[in-house]
């Protein structure tokens, strides 16, 4: 395939960015849409020129570093797949794809599609995280009779990778999916009760810190999110915060 890419090309946080234009040709339907970006870096380092800057690790659609808004959409126009999972054979010949960064006032570019998402990370750190001992000191995990449904929504708010499509795909740039799921995966389990009420406050006042914008309730971020992360984790975390909050 001969595509025309136009991608975000920003030296710096403070650099002024700007599209760039880039044809590529020789584009196979099985490559992946990184594997694409890959061969286009290598055209431009054989030409001398700065290759584009773009995120990645696993390649396997488990660490979500790889997060790029392709056509508008974060991840591209596939579901349930992060942008490592998108095969160029979604795409057809002749096609302009624009590329750009997560656009979002708390995930400042570091350089080209690069974002800082370390305002996830110190979320997280706010009161994703239990005191229970699991390590050296294994409980008999049927010592506590979990309910099935439970655990179930337990596993499914965990499958969260942190990637922010969530952010990016919300108007107000709102961080909710990511946070409730966060509160939710330990809410749900017993082991999670210890630190209920302060996990939930301390996550939601960091999250507000880091300055994501509110819900809008539009559900966009559950539409983009690669592991469909369900919207029902929002409604728990706001009723586990006005809990929290009417214990003084």
């Amino acid at each position: 395939m001969k595509l025309t890419l136009k991608i975000w090309r920003q030296e710096n946080a403070n650099a002024k960015g700007k599209m760039v234009t880039y044809p590529i040709d020789g584009v196979e339907g099985d490559m992946s849409f990184l594997e694409m970006l890959d061969v286009l870096n290598e055209d431009l380092i054989n030409k001398g020129e700065e290759p584009v800057e773009f995120d990645h690790d696993c390649r396997e659609g488990i660490c979500g570093a790889c997060s790029l808004q392709i056509n508008g959409e974060p991840h591209g126009p596939d579901k349930l797949v992060t942008t490592c999972q998108l095969h160029m054979r979604s795409f057809k010949d002749g096609d302009t794809i624009v590329i750009e960064p997560f656009r979002a006032k708390a995930f400042p570019v570091v350089k080209d599609l690069i974002v800082d998402r370390g305002a996830f990370d110190r979320i997280q750190q706010a009161g994703g995280y239990v005191s229970v001992n699991t390590s050296g000191n294994t409980i008999d995990a049927n010592s506590i009779p979990v309910n099935k449904h439970d655990a179930d929504d337990s596993f499914a708010a965990a499958t969260c990778i942190g990637c922010g499509a969530c952010v990016a795909a919300c108007k107000n740039a709102s961080a909710m999916l990511f946070t409730s799921a966060k509160v939710s995966q330990y809410a749900l389990l017993p082991q999670g009760q210890v630190e209920a009420t302060e996990r939930v406050q301390n996550m939601v006042r960091q999250m507000d810190l880091e300055g994501f914008g509110n819900c809008s309730n539009t559900g966009a971020c559950e539409i983009e999110c690669p592991k469909g992360i369900s919207l029902e984790n929002i409604a728990r975390m706001n009723r586990e915060y006005m809990s929290a909050t009417s214990k003084g």
